[in-house]
């Protein structure tokens, strides 16, 4: 063994702990198309989810959206429209601002059951670019990481909480 690299294997650059990848599943009680079509109005998110406090609308492929969780921190980004395919179930967006990377939504219909249910998948790769934020993502990663869940676990209720209500709401 090469003992002049002991111990540098499992070390990430600083850096790194501004990289984030996020995975969340929704089993949601609605059909794929209608789950969908919520989804991709993201100027609507701050009409059902609490944590997306404003969007601001720059034009028909991008807003800024102010997002704040359980810590006292919003969080600015714009986020522009990659890809929406509706026959595919895909939404997927650019991110710039106080975080950077992309976001993507994967709706699909949830296998068994025989019910018309839906599996949301949303997966996010970002970079946190906040200078506040970067000098605390030592300690404070998991914080963030657990801001991060509340905030997903809160709009996947609010989320089965729209679909439920009757469809004229939506």
């Amino acid at each position: 063994m090469d003992h002049s690299r002991a111990g540098t294997t499992n070390r990430r650059p600083l850096g790194r702990w501004n990289h984030y990848r996020f995975r969340s599943v929704w089993d949601l009680d609605a059909p794929p198309a209608r789950v969908y079509a919520v989804l991709e109005q993201t100027g609507d998110y701050p009409r059902w989810w609490p944590q997306v406090r404003a969007v601001e609308q720059i034009d028909g492929h991008s807003g800024t959206l102010h997002i704040r969780s359980v810590l006292p921190y919003e969080i600015r980004t714009t986020a522009t429209e990659l890809l929406r395919d509706p026959g595919r179930g895909l939404l997927e967006a650019a991110l710039h601002g106080d975080i950077e990377g992309w976001a993507r939504w994967t709706v699909r219909a949830r296998r068994g059951g025989g019910g018309l249910g839906t599996r949301a998948l949303y997966e996010q790769e970002v970079e946190v670019r906040s200078p506040l934020l970067r000098r605390l993502a030592v300690p404070a990663r998991p914080a963030f990481r657990l801001n991060h869940a509340l905030m997903m676990r809160a709009g996947r209720h609010a989320l089965a909480a729209r679909l439920a209500a009757s469809p004229e709401a939506v």
